[in-house]
């Protein structure tokens, strides 16, 4: 490595591709000269647990503060001022000049032998970049200033997963009291038009019931005397809970799942809103294509995409990714089933490890935007808690990275970035750590049965719908900043009125508990 005439740079598969360091097909790759012992997998550095723990620890340092700090300094080198002439020279950043741009014209040379020599110099050496800067690139923001630049904005939200001492709880009534709250989320994909920039974001929930409200949400401003603002959606108001139909508000998109519920046992969106995964009673799964219409969702093609088979029992989780072009489904019969979305190609069928002849059903299912598959298995029939529900994570390519063992009823969970959030039976919320599974922070007892968790985009709060209907919204506020009861900036059509609007301030007491 200390030599300055081998140059040598990871390729890409150091930071993503752990497969490509183990020799999963057994080829004979020879023995060692001296030792005579047999290759196999690459030797891995005391510090590496695993290939995907070599994998992890690579891109961690890759995407590190440090590197971030000197991210300018490779920049001047590759494509800046210290490519070429003096100060390329005293940065020892000099190399073949058939390497440069514009050193060599091979067009202008008639001799054959000469270019065809030259050709194969270039090619042995490579080709230096283009040039793109003359001047010193600047020095990139530390994480300490950009925290403090955010902190100026008007609306700025902390990302929760860097302050998880420091989550407050607070709660919404009157979505349907009563009536369990089963879905509660923030589109990441909001059309604003221009007049309309700044205006809260839709935050969309559905009760048991079928009544589905569009709220307005806004995870923060600095402007407003909250950690975020909640409006209330009128229609939701209507003490007899009337049904979705009746409130006016619902989309094509809701009717079109509706008109699927004598089959369908779940349900599942991608990242971006292109396609929905359904499972049914029947043992199949359907890919929809979402027909949208200014940037929002507006119904279903009629026609599934693909019908997916290869389950013996009841279909009860999915999962779809449309960038990694994979559908997952969970069955009553103890698989994950992997298929391509494309081409509904069959891929794979994972058996979550069990010690217990007792039926094993995948009642839970998300996928990482790396692609990493978290699955939820638990034991049918069994009356105790103990050891009857866990987690496994499984690798993009279907390998078995870990499991870990619950004490409670998981109800609903999802992940976002590097975390797992996971609501639970017994009225628990816990934040767990992707690649472990360990609990990152002290679960918070939300006193009633959890029944849907989801993530704002921001990564700022965690929506959490309750059995008795209530919204508990979760997240980081920033005390020093709080003016109480006091509104000073214009909500761009918030046409309701302020009483309908929950300035954050109502706070759900938890109890820290370790269970």
């Amino acid at each position: 490595m200390d030599n300055p005439n081998d140059v040598k740079e990871l390729i890409p598969e150091f930071f993503y591709f752990p497969e490509f360091l183990e020799n999963q097909n057994g080829f004979d790759l020879g023995r060692l000269q001296i030792s005579k012992e047999r290759v196999n997998d690459v030797v891995l550095p005391k510090w590496a647990k695993s290939p995907e723990d070599f994998i992890y620890k690579h891109r961690k340092a890759l995407e590190s503060e440090f590197v971030s700090a000197h991210l300018h300094e490779w920049i001047d080198l590759i494509f800046g001022y210290k490519q070429r002439g003096p100060a390329a020279v005293e940065a020892l950043n000099v190399f073949y000049y058939c390497t440069y741009e514009g050193a060599v014209d091979l067009d202008a040379i008639t001799d054959e032998k000469e270019r065809k020599a030259l050709e194969g110099m270039i090619s042995n050496f490579g080709q230096t970049p283009c040039q793109l800067l003359k001047e010193p690139h600047p020095v990139r923001l530390s994480l300490e200033e950009v925290e403090r630049r955010k902190s100026q904005l008007d609306s700025c939200p902390l990302n929760m997963f860097e302050h998880l001492g420091n989550l407050k709880s607070f709660f919404v009534e009157g979505i349907c009291d009563n009536v369990p709250l089963v879905k509660a989320v923030v589109p990441k994909n909001q059309s604003h038009s221009f007049i309309s920039q700044g205006s809260p974001d839709t935050m969309v929930t559905v009760s048991q019931n079928c009544l589905v409200g569009t709220h307005g949400w806004l995870p923060y401003n600095k402007n407003i005397s909250n950690y975020f603002t909640f409006i209330k959606d009128p229609a939701v108001s209507n003490a007899n809970c009337s049904s979705a139909a009746d409130t006016g508000i619902t989309s094509r998109l809701i009717v079109s799942l509706v008109s699927l519920a004598d089959i369908v046992t779940c349900l599942s969106t991608d990242h971006c809103g292109i396609h929905l995964i359904s499972g049914s009673r029947d043992t199949t799964c359907m890919v929809w294509q979402v027909l949208q219409q200014g940037g929002a969702p507006v119904g279903l093609h009629p026609k599934p995409i693909q019908v997916l088979y290869g389950h013996t029992d009841e279909v009860v989780s999915v999962g779809v990714s449309t960038e990694l072009d994979m559908a997952v489904s969970g069955s009553r019969d103890g698989t994950v089933i992997i298929h391509t979305v494309r081409r509904g190609q069959y891929m794979r069928c994972l058996r979550p490890p069990c010690d217990s002849s007792l039926p094993l059903s995948i009642l839970h299912l998300a996928v990482s935007w790396e692609g990493h598959l978290l699955v939820h298995t638990c034991l049918e029939g069994k009356a105790t808690l103990k050891d009857k529900n866990t987690l496994h994570l499984y690798s993009v390519n279907g390998k078995h990275l870990c499991s870990e063992p619950l004490k409670e009823q998981v109800t609903d969970m999802c992940v976002s970035g590097e975390y797992v959030v996971i609501g639970s039976e017994q009225g628990y919320l816990s934040i767990r750590d992707l690649y472990s599974l360990s609990l990152s922070a002290e679960p918070m007892a939300m006193r009633v049965p959890v029944r849907c968790v989801s993530v704002t985009k921001e990564q700022s709060h965690v929506l959490v719908g309750l059995e008795d209907g209530k919204l508990i919204i979760v997240g980081v506020g920033k005390p020093a900043e709080m003016r109480s009861n006091q509104i000073t900036r214009k909500l761009w059509g918030a046409n309701k009125r302020l009483t309908q609007i929950s300035s954050g301030e109502t706070v759900y007491n938890t109890q820290q508990d370790s269970n």
